[in-house]
């Protein structure tokens, strides 16, 4: 039976990517490993990237390792860990058009629009900076936090919106006839099928 590694940085997503493994990869077992703090120091422009090796080393023996940080998305790259937004940045050149990337931590920025500059240079992106919904995240009201996204992008301009963050992801629900994009079902998709050939 094949195992696929979680490193997180919220405890939220243990359930979120737990139920993505039984829907899209039925047989898969996981394993989760979740450190806050990584989030938090990378955030404070403190180096991670040892840490973030040594918390990839506790799920060794996993057929694939998947962080789903964005934030510290290339320190587990560089470690060999597959980037939870790679897939989801793949797929939105692939959309082409103006990429509208929404972000609610300061610190996904640079990181997910150098992902995607790096699938294509030329890239057009629209940066949607939604930084008064993180405060709804960290206490806890989750479905505040989707709407006030959902409402920052309700009037955006663009082909295709990327959510940078996996917290993000259920925004997408309240954005009918938009092509939105988030990170944790294609990083499932890309994981699993990869590995079974």
């Amino acid at each position: 039976m094949n195992t696929i590694g979680f490193l997180h940085t919220a405890e939220v997503h243990v359930a979120t990517f737990r139920a993505l493994v039984a829907e899209l990869a039925p047989g898969w077992r996981d394993r989760h490993v979740v450190d806050p703090s990584l989030l938090a120091d990378a955030r404070a422009g403190l180096p991670v990237e040892q840490r973030v090796r040594a918390r990839l080393a506790e799920l060794a023996g996993a057929d694939v390792i998947v962080c789903t940080c964005s934030t510290i998305g290339a320190e587990a790259e560089r470690a060999g860990a597959l980037r939870g937004d790679r897939p989801m940045a793949r797929a939105a050149v692939a959309v082409g058009g103006r990429i509208a990337v929404a972000y609610a931590v300061e610190s996904t920025l640079e990181p997910t629009t150098a992902l995607l500059r790096d699938e294509d240079p030329d890239a057009d992106l629209v940066l949607v900076p939604c930084l008064e919904a993180w405060k709804y995240f960290e206490s806890g009201e989750l479905g505040r936090y989707y709407e006030v996204i959902a409402a920052r992008l309700s009037e955006v301009d663009a082909e295709v919106i990327v959510l940078a963050q996996p917290s993000m992801a259920p925004a997408a629900g309240l954005l009918p006839g938009r092509i939105v994009l988030s990170s944790p079902r294609a990083v499932v998709l890309a994981a699993t099928s990869a590995e079974q050939g």
